[in-house]
């Protein structure tokens, strides 16, 4: 196995981490890898590996909380980055629920963490899933643009909600969707919440269902909101806290923060370290196969134009997996972004996935372009590191106002 070399970090990994490392890498040796091929072909969710990683217990909220709340903060990324070597589609479906726990983990009260999060993922022969949904039709990157509507009934202590969300991983078929919503269109993207939409909700339907270039065992769709109402209960954070929080944007006391944002900020680094997995997968594929093919009497790795490939292509996966730790143990420690350090991590771990995976497909040539071959299915599944969660232009202009100090646009 090859793993980062965790010195080069200034600091090592703790030995309950460097074990779990291990144990999901081996989970994604023995199961994830011999299967990414046909469930990339299949376009379906794995659930049989989801299954499978219940019941060894990697899919579970007791995983997924306990690497959250590492003290070092590495946990999840480190989790991540092995299961996106194994495969990105799959790894997407054992990851995809995390968005939504993570939305209302950040944000809810108690008793809403208590009720909600062990219905994301269930367990052992009842797999369940969750699902984040911000993106519209006509608000993607524009998180501010977004028109699903959440109205108040006060004598039902209901809220009503309508609207089109687009792009949501596991839309329609989770058991529990977080929406985002306005509640106060005049204020802007500061007048939005996000809101619990219970399993078995009346109104809440799957829409189109996406078929994509990449992370193809990875379920998008659109998920149709039509008069959906939830108890006054799950509006996210509860309703006091909602009315605190616009009445101090009303008087100008405070700018306000989307509720998307607030998510999108929180998760960066784990996107991040998704994207080393898939770069690092490639790299050492790539490695490998310069070793082992031989043309004009020599392994093809001996030639400088591939040698020097392959010394880019290793500083550049080092370098983005050594941003995503500091990010992640930045956000573990209470530390500000000031820098932009979660949108540095994602913007340049993103990006690296992207051109180490057509690197890998140059040093294999006509063996690259095929389908026999991962590298060509990694390098579909790399592209998206640019674009969701934040495209990479939309992280430079985050970067670009904390360097500046100017309001970039």
């Amino acid at each position: 196995m090859s793993s980062p070399d965790e010195r080069a970090a200034g600091f090592s990994l703790s030995v309950d981490v460097a074990q779990m490392r291990d144990w999901v890498h081996d989970f994604a040796v023995d199961v994830i890898r011999p299967a990414a091929a046909e469930w990339d072909e299949r376009e379906e969710t794995p659930w049989p590996i989801l299954e499978q990683a219940a019941k060894v217990g990697l899919y579970s909220l007791d995983f997924f909380s306990s690497q959250w709340l590492d003290p070092s903060g590495l946990g999840m990324v480190v989790a991540f980055e092995e299961l996106f070597w194994g495969d990105a589609g799959i790894g997407l479906s054992l990851a995809g629920s995390g968005l939504a726990a993570v939305a209302v983990a950040s944000n809810g009260t108690d008793e809403q963490i208590g009720e909600w999060l062990p219905q994301m993922f269930g367990g052992p022969g009842e797999v369940k899933l969750g699902a984040f949904c911000s993106s519209e039709p006509d608000a993607g990157s524009d998180v501010g643009a977004i028109r699903t509507r959440a109205v108040y009934d006060e004598a039902a202590d209901e809220w009503v909600l309508n609207g089109t969300k687009t792009w949501v991983t596991n839309g329609g078929i989770a058991d529990v969707h977080v929406v985002v919503a306005s509640v106060d269109p005049s204020l802007g993207s500061r007048g939005q919440a996000s809101f619990i939409v219970p399993p078995g909700t009346r109104g809440l339907s799957q829409g189109q269902k996406f078929r994509k270039h990449g992370i193809r065992a990875s379920h998008t769709a659109e998920v149709v909101l039509d008069d959906v109402r939830v108890p006054g209960r799950c509006l996210v954070g509860g309703k006091e806290r909602m009315d605190a929080r616009l009445a101090r944007i009303a008087e100008g006391r405070s700018s306000g923060e989307q509720a998307a944002m607030r998510t999108f900020e929180r998760s960066r680094p784990s996107v991040a370290a998704m994207a080393v997995g898939i770069a690092r997968a490639a790299l050492e594929y790539s490695a490998e196969y310069a070793r082992n093919r031989v043309q004009f009497g020599r392994p093809i790795g001996q030639n400088q134009a591939i040698a020097f490939m392959l010394a880019d292509m290793q500083a550049s996966v080092d370098a983005a997996r050594l941003l995503t730790w500091r990010a992640a143990w930045m956000a573990r420690h209470g530390l500000a972004f000031s820098r932009a350090e979660g949108s540095m991590s994602k913007l340049v771990a993103g990006e690296t996935a992207v051109r180490v995976t057509e690197q890998a497909i140059q040093i294999l040539g006509g063996n690259g372009y095929t389908r026999d071959f991962p590298v060509e299915r990694w390098h579909r599944d790399a592209k998206i590191f640019t674009i969701f969660e934040g495209t990479s232009e939309i992280q430079r202009m985050i970067i670009g106002r904390a360097v500046t100090g100017l309001d970039v646009r």
